[in-house]
């Protein structure tokens, strides 16, 4: 007969997290760029303590536990009150993506039934258009003072955060919960169909967050200073506001701002040593440092996902600016990071151009998650790095159903992501495609990813994208489009030349198009299916 542990059982809570933060590393520095470009700062003990008084406030409107509380905001030190006011005092956090169209955004506050819509005064014209459209919000919260308080015209009445919070203790006694219960609920990006709402536990955003602080994930603790560019409406930055106050590292939050120059200069100006985004973000960060000649002064890492981050890009970092790419994959269905690019001292002491191809690889799964591959009939195939079939995953922090689903996402226990991926002897999995945007030509497979990696290492190509389109003959063929660098030119054939070296003859895109701007959707990926939409015609060509 087992014996039973005789060890205590203590819930994981988000509220067990604001409070260790604050007994743990109280006057370690928070900083938030405001809307309006100025630096807002205090501490860990400043934030419990707000946190406790919006906790009160929103009780005083009329909230419950298990009520769901809505925002549309940027990253900064209110948003972050509220992750921890919230969700510490049995709420539910929904984080809104402000890029969705305002119909999926309606839609959503809708479906999580948010009673209370937490907002920044920049997004006040986006919140009149869809408050009339959402007739459970009953208060509509600008997270500013009271002298900055937007009056929305023919819209809703508008509270100002400040003078609730002002108006209230700030004690409170978080309520001890059970872990499983529900604490912050995200909303996939909807690129077909209506999004679909993933609703996190205590225990999963504890244990997420903790897994970011290893040492093979972002290295987090009292002596960094982390900068999370993901935004907090996706996919809660990753749980890195969390991941902070386990930590203790200094938190800086970059609002509004996250155009090149401006996170340039809040890197430098605080002493940013790590950073978290996704790739869209770096290659605009490299090219301000280039066109300008500029280096990093503290930055020694950054966590990258969201999508594939090319090798010429990982290269730069590394090679020339002395940043390490941690590189990783996840999905709002897996609450953050799930696989990470861990290099042992093997690898490590590998020639240059090998440790990046093995880091544009997205990882080894982290502890907690376990992945596989399986064909089309779920047969498991093997770790050899060639077979490829869909990535399935589980583990601690995946999701099991979506919000308010009657039936489960899982087959077999496994979710399956969507995307085609292999997975090596070592464990390490690399992203092929999405089953959706992998290329069938000939009854061979074409990546996508691999296609629009290979052009960006061309020296004047900033950003590639490559999507199938019918083929008379060969069912489909690839058509590439690529933005150029500023100042540079490039024709077709140049490009034609180049990826010949790198791809396979039969992998050539049949047409190259060059446009100004990709369409890029809420979470900085590009939106393949809106390019699909206006030139998914037929190729009449070879």
């Amino acid at each position: 007969m087992q014996q039973p542990g005789r060890m205590m059982d203590r819930p994981l809570l988000v509220s067990a997290i604001l409070e260790h933060g604050t007994a743990q590393f109280g006057a370690q520095q928070i900083v938030s760029r405001e809307t309006d470009g100025s630096l807002h700062r205090y501490t860990f003990t400043d934030l419990a303590a707000r946190a406790r008084q919006l906790a009160n406030a929103l009780q005083a409107l009329g909230l419950k536990a298990g009520s769901t509380v809505g925002s549309i905001a940027w990253n900064n030190h209110r948003h972050l009150e509220a992750y921890y006011a919230v969700s510490g005092s049995g709420m539910v956090m929904h984080t809104c993506n402000p890029r969705l169209h305002p119909e999926q955004l309606a839609y959503i506050i809708n479906h999580a039934d948010d009673e209370v819509v937490l907002f920044d005064t920049s997004f006040a014209p986006l919140v009149k258009a869809v408050a009339a459209h959402c007739p459970r919000v009953r208060h509509w919260v600008a997270l500013c003072g009271e002298t900055d308080l937007p009056t929305l015209e023919g819209g809703p009445a508008v509270l100002a955060v400040d003078r609730l919070i002002q108006a209230q203790s700030d004690r409170f006694e978080w309520p001890e919960l059970d872990e499983k219960t529900g604490a912050a609920l995200c909303y996939t990006s909807g690129t077909t169909g209506h999004p679909k709402g993933v609703l996190y536990s205590h225990r999963a955003l504890c244990l997420s967050a903790l897994s970011a602080c290893l040492p093979g994930v972002l290295s987090l603790w009292a002596q960094e200073t982390l900068l999370p560019v993901v935004p907090m409406f996706h996919i809660n930055a990753w749980c890195l506001p969390y991941a902070a106050l386990i930590s203790g590292a200094k938190l800086v939050l970059p609002g509004p701002r996250l155009d090149p120059a401006s996170l340039y200069e809040l890197m430098e100006s605080e002493r940013v040593t790590v950073s978290a985004g996704v790739p869209t973000i770096w290659m605009g960060l490299i090219q301000h440092v280039e066109q300008h000649q500029l280096r990093f002064s503290t930055m020694r890492r950054t966590g990258v996902g969201g999508s594939a981050m090319p090798k010429a890009l990982i290269a730069k970092f590394n090679d020339v600016y002395g940043v390490d790419v941690r590189h990783g994959w996840g999905m709002t269905e897996t609450t953050a990071i799930a696989t990470m690019s861990n290099l042992g001292p093997d690898e490590m002491a590998r020639p240059a151009e090998e440790r990046h191809t093995l880091v544009g690889k997205q990882g080894k799964s982290v502890f907690g998650i376990e992945i596989k591959v399986v064909d089309e009939n779920g047969t498991t195939l093997p770790r050899d790095g060639v077979s490829q079939g869909e990535l399935m995953v589980r583990g601690q922090w995946i999701v099991e159903r979506y919000h308010k689903a009657e039936r489960s996402a899982l087959v077999e226990g496994w979710f399956p992501t969507g995307d085609i991926a292999t997975i090596d002897a070592q464990g390490v999995m690399q992203i092929r495609d999405r089953t959706k945007d992998v290329i069938k030509s000939g009854g061979e497979w074409i990546s996508s990813i691999d296609l629009e990696n290979a052009a960006v290492a061309h020296p004047a190509v900033a950003m590639a994208a490559v999507i199938g389109v019918k083929h008379p003959r060969w069912d489909e063929r690839p058509l590439m489009f690529i933005v150029l660098k500023p100042g540079q030119e490039l024709s077709k054939q140049q490009v034609l030349d180049f990826l010949t070296e790198r791809v396979a003859k039969w992998w050539l895109p049949d047409e190259v198009l060059f446009v100004d701007s990709l369409p890029l959707g809420g979470t900085g990926k590009v939106q393949k299916n809106e390019l699909r939409h206006q030139h998914g015609g037929v190729f009449e060509g070879r």
